[in-house]
């Protein structure tokens, strides 16, 4: 797709043979940061446990050594249905020293899009953990056939599993082999997919995105240079680790040597838990959904003590957090919620919102936290442009508002064995088309303004449901909200608002509109308020339009 030659200056006299892999991280960090802790627990009430960079290092040796003898080698795809458990983490290493890759399965699709993310990676085996045994034998009836098990638990494999012959023993297979020597390892190359994660198929089937050793390697440390990681840090992994290989975070982590914390499995109503989990580890970075962080603040706000935690920086994705959670995170406990933006298809980072030192002096406090709203300031690495809709670039200002479109070395160029999604989905000169609409400030700053699909379409205008949702969201008494566009008779589509009221709250429509009232002209104004017990999500945080379009498709026709 990119037309521009490459030119070949002067040959360097680098290591340029010298192959950028997942493996080779590890392997330096075990060398470096051998006694570096990861602490884990399988979740659901189990105790946690501690082990070190070194020790999984050695499994990962044990591991692939059984895979290779089981006949996985280059080129092989291993599906790891798992929780964010250290044997999930031992998986994003073992598989890919072999050349093969390893394909995150999202657990929480329906199970006939799982199947056909399966079977369309031509996965041969799966790492499947002992409590979705029961899913497992849902996905089987829509499965190819000659798929191999590996079941990771700590116990028995349960009997109905026991005695089949395509299914193996993950800890058994571990203490039959011993781990591959250092030195003999594959030199596999940096250009090989390590990693795949699919779209969740909100808008479609999902579409599979092959990251490649190279990708992430340099992905790990644009994560790690722009969030300021270093081996005084300890990550926690919120976020899904079939979500875009969690954000690059475990990788990151393994950069620097930084303490990871898994938390293995857990739910979104667990937030006593997780907010305990954060505060007693020492947590110093997190990625999470709005979804967790929500709920985590209201919890804190009910002790008599809420903990400092000052120097926490909470990497929020998924959707735009609402400045009133940010402030109050900052002003009740120290730590900063931090504005992230990125896809399946980029690795996921784009940009990260930090606040530049020529800015701190120039913007009263109000206009600061508003700057902390926007996505952020693009990474290096990352080539950015907006563009109308015939595709020409726009310059930056708040008046150019256009699709984001994007490109880089962790940027997909196009989609796994999909040419119709490649070709709606890349533009000629090579740029992702993100289907994001949004503007560049002057002073760098991204700022996506709706989603195209999402945007609401009222008598040949467009409203932003992403800027009505974050007001509503300053609403005292209002838990979370979303709007969508609604079909209407007379202006195409009007917006409608969906509001979760906090616990004994008594807000109402009218003190919705009224705050709404106070910033957006009377037009852009929802026709109605809707107050519902939650709002449906997919399962990675993200507000599930598609679905919530369906399900009130005739709220403003019928009254219903």
């Amino acid at each position: 797709m990119q037309t521009t030659d490459t030119v070949l200056g002067t040959p360097s006299t680098m290591g340029d043979d010298e192959q950028l892999t997942t493996t080779r991280l590890l392997r330096d960090a075990a060398r470096t940061f051998g006694d570096q802790q990861i602490i884990h627990t399988r979740g659901g009430g189990s105790p946690w446990q501690t082990t070190t960079y070194a020790a999984v290092w050695e499994r990962v040796r044990r591991m692939a050594a059984a895979l290779r003898a089981e006949g996985v080698g280059p080129g092989d795809r291993v599906g790891l249905l798992l929780w964010n458990d250290v044997r999930h983490l031992e998986s994003y290493f073992s598989v890919p020293l072999l050349g093969a890759t390893m394909v995150q399965l999202n657990l929480r699709l329906a199970p006939t899009d799982l199947a056909y993310v399966i079977t369309h990676a031509q996965v041969g085996t799966i790492v499947v953990d002992e409590t979705l045994l029961e899913l497992a034998a849902a996905l089987e009836p829509h499965l190819p056939g000659g798929i191999r098990w590996i079941v990771a638990g700590d116990g028995e494999l349960p009997a109905d599993w026991a005695g089949r012959g395509d299914v193996l023993s993950y800890e058994a297979l571990l203490d039959g082999h011993e781990p591959l020597e250092t030195a003999g390892l594959p030199n596999v190359s940096e250009r090989s997919a390590s990693g795949a994660c699919y779209t969740t198929g909100t808008t479609g089937r999902p579409k599979g995105v092959f990251y490649s050793h190279r990708a992430t390697w340099l992905h790990a440390h644009a994560v790690v240079s722009t969030l300021g990681m270093t081996m005084a840090d300890t990550a926690l992994l919120l976020t899904p680790m079939f979500h875009a290989q969690c954000w690059g975070l475990p990788f990151a982590a393994v950069a620097v040597g930084a303490r990871l914390v898994l938390p293995g499995r857990f739910n979104l109503t667990d937030t006593p838990w997780l907010t305990s989990t954060l505060v007693d580890h020492g947590v110093t970075v997190a990625p999470a959904a709005p979804a967790i962080l929500m709920p985590m603040l209201h919890h804190l706000r009910t002790l008599e003590t809420p903990p400092r935690m000052d120097g926490v920086r909470l990497l929020c994705d998924a959707t735009e957090p609402p400045v009133a959670m940010m402030r109050g995170f900052d002003e009740l406990t120290g730590a900063e919620v931090i504005h992230a933006y990125g896809a399946t298809e980029t690795s996921p980072i784009v940009s990260l919102n930090r606040m530049k030192p020529s800015l701190m002096d120039t913007l009263s406090e109000d206009e600061r936290w508003n700057l902390k709203r926007f996505q952020g300031l693009v990474v290096v690495g990352v080539d950015v442009k907006i563009t109308d809709p015939m595709g020409t670039a726009l310059p930056p200002g708040e008046e150019n508002v256009g699709e984001i479109r994007l490109r880089g070395p962790w940027v997909a160029s196009s989609y796994a064995d999909n040419a119709e999604a490649t070709e709606a989905g890349f533009d000629d000169e090579g740029y992702w088309r993100s289907g994001d609409l949004g503007y560049l400030s002057p002073e760098g700053y991204l700022k996506v303004t709706d989603r195209l699909k999402d945007v609401v379409k009222s008598g040949g205008e467009w409203i932003s449901s992403i800027d009505l949702e974050n007001h509503i969201m300053t609403v005292p008494g209002v838990r979370d909200a979303a709007v969508i566009g609604v079909p209407h008779p007379q202006w195409e589509e009007r917006p409608l608002a969906l509001v979760v009221r906090d616990e004994d709250s008594d807000v109402d429509q009218d003190a919705v509109l009224a705050a709404l009232a106070e910033r957006f002209a009377t037009w852009q104004l929802p026709d109605e308020v809707r107050f519902v017990t939650e709002i449906d999500r997919t399962g990675v945080g993200k507000v599930n339009k598609r679905k919530l379009r369906a399900d009130y498709a005739d709220a403003l026709t019928s009254g219903r």
